[in-house]
This record gives C-alpha cells, structure tokens and sequence, in this order.
C-alpha cells in the first residue's frame, strides 16, 4: 500500500492540471448523457437524495453495451465515490461487474466492455482506497478477486479487443497517468489522434492533460 508519503509526491509530480488522484478527482465532462445523479461540480459532490442502497442495480443498467466509454467512465467514477467509505457496497459492485465478464462470450464487443468495466472501476476503486476514510485493507475484504489485480492490464485487454477507440485510449491514460509513463505516453498520443475536432473526448483530453498536451504538440511541432 502506498504511504501517505508516496501519495503526495505522486501528486505534486503529476502533470495533470487536476488535483489528486485522477480516477476520483477528475470529472468527465458528458454532457446531457444520463448517469448515477450528481450536484457537482466538484469531484465529491454527491446528490445527499440519492438512496446508495439502489447504486449497484443502477449502475449496471447504466452500463448498457450502447453507453459511451466516457460515460462509463464517469458512472464508475460517481459509483465509487458513493461507495468509496462503504466497503460493502463497493465490494457488491465490484463483484457483479465481475460476474458480468464470466457471463459474457469472449472476444466480443461485449465482452471487451465487461473487461474495461472491472477493470476500470478496479484502478477506480484503489485510488479511492488512498484518500478515504476507509483506508485500510478491509476495503477490498468483499472483493471476489485478488486486490492487487492489475485493473489496467483488463483495460489493456479490452482494447486489443475494441481495436481503435479513442475513447478507451484516454481511459487507459488516465489510469496509467502516475503508474506506467511510457504506456501513458502512447495511450494519450492515440487518443489526440483519433478525438474528432470540438467533441467531448477533446475537451475532455484537454481538461485533464493541457499541460502534457501542449508540451507533445510543442515537440511535435519542433520535429517537423
């Protein structure tokens, strides 16, 4: 488990323009879509309506295979901040999505979501473990798979499976932001490449990696 110490440098080498842990702290702008209810803006404000007893059913409706990867990535990022103090809770979520894969024949689009799902919330789900109150390793006691399960490796996956998907390439960024630099690196350049102009993926790249983003197009630039 990393120390408190290794958290804070973490963050303040990160070159995010966002604040700590990327997973958690870092909305994902989607527009009208429709996710868990949220007051926001900030990362943390969750709507105090909002019975978490339904979180797991409504956040596996949410997942359809027709939902956005942005989405998806900001449903389990609200999940998790619901469920972020609640080892139980996290723990069901985690298992469902996790029975989802098994469930779902392999090499299939279907399938490629289910990976990036639990595998997603996984990394989603340990960042959340650093700041919160429930710090410790119980958090994962409910957890039907291994706690140090490399999440990223099932995002890894999941997009050999989906081939090019800009989308799924800024969420392995993310993920990777502070853990794997060079695969960083490449996951962010594949998904400037393939955001269409004006779209949510780039503003979303944008609002999460504007100093990074400016620095590749400067050497990109440079080198022509």
């Amino acid at each position: 488990m990393r120390t408190a110490l290794t958290l804070v440098v973490t963050m303040l080498l990160a070159t995010t323009a966002l604040a700590g842990p990327p997973l958690i702290c870092g909305p994902f702008d989607i527009g009208s879509a429709r996710s868990l209810p949220w007051q926001g803006p900030s990362w943390s404000r969750i709507d105090q309506d909002y019975d978490p007893k339904g979180l797991v059913g409504d956040t596996l409706a949410l997942l359809t295979p027709d939902t956005p990867v942005l989405v998806r990535m900001e449903t389990l990022r609200r999940a998790t901040v619901y469920a972020r103090n609640d080892a139980a809770l996290a723990g069901q979520l985690l298992a469902r999505l996790q029975a989802r894969v098994a469930v779902k024949p392999k090499n299939t689009p279907e399938y490629a979501l289910a990976l990036f799902d639990i595998g997603y919330l996984t990394e989603t789900c340990r960042q959340a473990h650093w700041i919160s109150a429930n710090a410790k390793e119980e958090f994962w006691k409910f957890q039907q798979t291994d706690p140090r399960q490399d999440g990223y490796s099932l995002v890894a996956r999941a997009l050999e499976l989906r081939g090019n998907d800009p989308a799924m390439e800024f969420a392995a960024a993310v993920i990777t932001l502070d853990t794997h630099k060079a695969a960083h690196r490449e996951h962010l350049q594949r998904a400037m490449a393939g955001a269409p102009a004006g779209s949510l993926l780039e503003q979303n790249l944008t609002s999460h990696f504007a100093d990074e983003i400016r620095e590749l197009r400067r050497i990109a630039q440079k080198n022509r």
